[in-house]
């Protein structure tokens, strides 16, 4: 009788931390592309896209005419995006991580820690100010 109450008791918490751990995950979404104002030089946007990077704390990795690769690295956690720009906006796509969580479910949908969508929101939030704020005379 004792045994089977314990049995029961170690179920219920791996019941459990299985539901927690699929709460913190969330579907992985690309953001919406950021818009670039007009008149933004290139070595202006490029600027600004670093500024956003390195004040968020996210590693420049690579770079190339319209693309950056960074990794931002906090813990044992790692994320890896693809920042490709033209002069009409800025995009941020989703490459590789580790112990985030990514996953695809059932439906073929990734899936990834949702502290990632919060840094990938911070990032285009403080692009979109650098953006203003260059424009700004």
């Amino acid at each position: 009788m004792r045994l089977s109450a314990v049995a029961l008791s170690v179920f219920a918490l791996l019941a459990f931390s299985g539901t927690v751990h699929a709460g913190r995950t969330a579907p992985l979404v690309d953001p919406a592309p950021v818009s670039v104002p007009a008149g933004a030089t290139q070595e202006s946007l490029v600027k600004d896209i670093k500024r956003a990077l390195l004040g968020r704390g996210w590693t420049i990795t690579a770079e190339r005419p319209g693309e950056i690769d960074s990794t931002l690295f906090i813990r044992d956690h790692e994320a890896k995006i693809r920042i490709t720009y033209d002069q009409q906006s800025v995009r941020f796509a989703y490459v590789d991580s580790k112990n985030l969580n990514y996953r695809l479910d059932r439906k073929g949908k990734a899936e990834i820690h949702a502290n990632y969508l919060g840094w990938i929101k911070n990032l285009t939030n403080d692009l979109g100010v650098n953006l203003q704020l260059s424009q700004t005379p």
